[in-house]
This record gives C-alpha cells, structure tokens and sequence, in this order.
C-alpha cells in the first residue's frame, strides 16, 4: 500500500501489522467530528517507538473508535541526544519553544526557574501537549519529553558527569559564534535564559564548571524564545542529524 495519510496522530501503544488501536474520547472526537473520517478511511500513527504506520477507521462513533494498523509507512527517525533547557516566558512564547524545540530535534525539554524567570508556573501536562501536537504536523515520529519545573540550582547540582552543556551566555554578544565541531560528545544539552538574562552568581556558576561551554549567538541580544531556535540551529549544523 503506497498511501500515507495526511493525518497524524500520536498514540500510547505498540504499533505493527494487524494491531488493534482503541481510540480515546479526544482522538475519537479529533478524527470523527472534527476531520470527519469514516469507516475505512486511513491515519498515519507513530508512538515514538515504532516509526509511522497506516491505519483504517474499523470502528467510529462520537466517542470511542478502534483503528487497525495495515503497514509501516516510515522507519522510526530519533532525534539525537540533546536536551533543551529553558526558562519559561510568557504563555504563548513558552509554547512556541516547545513546539519548535520538538520540531528541530530535542529529545528532551526541560524547563528551569532561575533567578530572573518571570513565570515560575508551568503545566507540565500542557506543553507535552504542545510537544506532541508539534509533531503530530511536522511529520516526526518521536515527541520529547517535557519536565516539570526545576530550579537552576538544583538540576546543576545533580547533573550527570558524561552529557556536556551549551551556555548561550547574552554577555558573550558580539563576538563570534564558535564552531562547536570540534566539542566532540554524544550527550549534549543547551541552556537558555530567561527575558530578564541570567544572575551574575549564575553566569559566575556556570562558567566555573568542567561540563560547561560558553558560546555566543551572534551580534544581537536575541528574545528567548527566538535564542532556542538559534541555538538549536547551531548545534544541529555542527554536531546534530543536519549533516
């Protein structure tokens, strides 16, 4: 079968030949009511695991629905080992971050209080909505992780020996973005601050240890939100699946 269908839908289940998808009240409303889908007609599922596969409407009522996965439409495609950390910002902008973070290749979102972060609430079950939503459009076949809130402090304090980590420091504007090609190391993360910049004790913190690089991101002070798509694009040019 040649077909891939334009819909997309993320599900909590293994995925192959023959298997049996029961569909939950949101998806069921999602496909029936909102796209209008029929008995027979096909969905292009993926589960982070198992790559995408095509699956016919078997069964469809207003809030329940059962798809029969037929085949495997794309191999499974992982992003490679990067987590992104960043200080939540206003709502919209926060969700704008994770969508694009999950888009450009991050296996993990974590966002970080620090000193100077304006909105010290998330909803961790509403980004990963985003996060999943994200790729549901951009045709991946893996959605990341998202954390609940952690302080600075305390995810420096237990962060694990082997995964090196990415200081877009706003001090370092004007000079000149470094070639990261030659930081070889397969477990990466970036960090990103807040609208208000990090603490000097921060900066001062951060500078001090082995795992951490400092890199600018060019000759302009960027938003936050637009400082995560840059510094992914960077890393991802260098040292990411890009190449």
């Amino acid at each position: 079968m040649n077909i891939r269908a334009k819909i997309r839908l993320f599900v909590d289940a293994p995925l192959g030949a023959g298997q049996s998808i029961l569909l939950d009240r949101d998806q069921a409303n999602y496909l029936f009511n909102v796209m209008r889908l029929n008995v027979g007609a096909f969905v292009s599922l993926f589960n982070s695991k198992d790559g995408e596969w095509q699956a016919e409407v078997f069964e469809a009522t207003k809030r329940k629905g059962i798809l029969v996965v037929k085949t495997q439409s794309m191999k499974q495609l992982n992003p490679p080992d990067l987590w992104l950390l960043f200080a939540p910002i206003k709502k919209a902008r926060t969700d704008f971050i994770v969508e694009k973070a999950t888009e450009m290749g991050a296996s993990r979102i974590c966002p970080i209080n620090t000193d100077y972060t304006n909105s010290d609430r998330t909803r961790q079950s509403r980004l990963q909505a985003h996060a999943v939503e994200a790729a549901e459009q951009c045709g991946g076949t893996f959605v990341p992780p998202v954390d609940e809130l952690l302080k600075l402090s305390f995810v420096l304090d237990n962060w694990p020996t082997d995964r090196l980590l990415l200081f877009c420091d706003e001090n370092l504007v004007g000079k000149t973005v470094i070639d990261l090609s030659n930081l070889k190391n397969d477990k990466w993360a970036i960090l990103i601050g807040p609208e208000g910049g990090f603490s000097d004790f921060e900066v001062e913190r951060l500078r001090s240890l082995s795992f951490v690089s400092s890199i600018s991101l060019g000759p302009r002070i960027l938003r936050a939100d637009t400082a995560v798509v840059a510094a992914l694009a960077v890393w991802q040019n260098d040292l990411g699946d890009w190449k």
